[in-house]
């Protein structure tokens, strides 16, 4: 069988329940965004996304996942994606990627930010740069969905406005989510000449653009999770689940849903009644 004919398509009501395992999410990234700083380990904010989400009834999508021991993944400065919480301090001018899913109902929300933390100096510029870049790519992919057409369409948005300025990571990308956190279609984020499956109501997708500072080839760490970049340079990940439904898109990990970011595309977005 195809992989594009094991993408799960969801019914709106299905999409409200993702809808709430995304405000989760939501939750819980605000609230290590807003306990990041330095001197504390990056297993203490793991800890604060894991009773964010408990407190509410849901469940860490990450634990237990292949064997995976957290809640988040914390990746920083040359780590790209999938560094594990422990004891490692935070420091000032550190680019931190946090990665957060959570379970509500059987649903998946899945959600990825990056962060600088503040220095005195207030020479944060280069790395703070560069997650903005990596989020606004993010948008211009996820922009891409609106269109209903192919799924390549995503990853020639991500890339065309990453322009070559940044290393784009091509090994790791976006995926389909629902009642599993990765599903069908596995979601690139540069374009190919395979066009992809066609992008049709009740798709589900995670978008999640990975760039670096420098070289955008990577290294798995011996820990067997960990992803850094070869050459040592810094990286920024940002992640949303997405929903396309009848009356257009919903971005799902995001608490307005998406319509400040996607508005400055000229992209209307679409929530779905309760």
């Amino acid at each position: 069988m195809r992989a594009r004919d094991r993408i799960q398509y969801k019914t709106p009501d299905q999409i409200r329940l993702m809808r709430r395992a995304g405000l989760l999410v939501a939750d819980a990234l605000d609230a290590v965004r807003a306990a990041v700083k330095p001197g504390l380990t990056t297993a203490d904010l793991d800890a604060v996304a894991e009773d964010v989400i408990r407190s509410a009834g849901g469940v860490p999508s990450f634990v237990g996942y292949h064997g995976y021991p957290a809640t988040l993944c914390i990746s920083v400065n040359d780590e790209i994606v999938h560094g594990i919480p422990g004891g490692r301090l935070i420091e000032s001018g550190d680019l931190v990627s946090i990665d957060c899913g959570a379970i509500v109902g059987g649903w998946h929300g899945d959600s990825a930010l990056s962060v600088v933390v503040p220095t005195d100096s207030g020479q944060e510029g280069e790395s703070s740069t560069l997650s903005a870049t990596c989020e606004q790519s993010m948008w211009h992919g996820i922009g891409a969905i609106a269109s209903g057409r192919r799924l390549n369409d995503v990853g020639a948005a991500i890339e065309d406005f990453v322009a070559g300025r940044y290393g784009l990571v091509e090994e790791y990308g976006g995926h389909g989510i629902g009642t599993e956190m990765h599903q069908e279609p596995h979601v690139l984020n540069y374009r190919t000449r395979d066009r992809g499956p066609k992008i049709r109501t009740g798709i589900c997708l995670a978008i999640e653009p990975m760039l670096t500072a420098g070289d955008a080839r990577t290294k798995l760490m011996p820990d067997g999770w960990t992803v850094k970049t070869v050459d040592g340079s810094r990286a920024a990940h940002w992640e949303h689940s997405v929903a396309l439904h009848d009356a257009g898109l919903w971005v799902l990990t995001s608490r307005d849903g998406g319509e400040s970011a996607l508005a400055a595309l000229g992209i209307p977005i679409a929530p779905l009644a309760d």
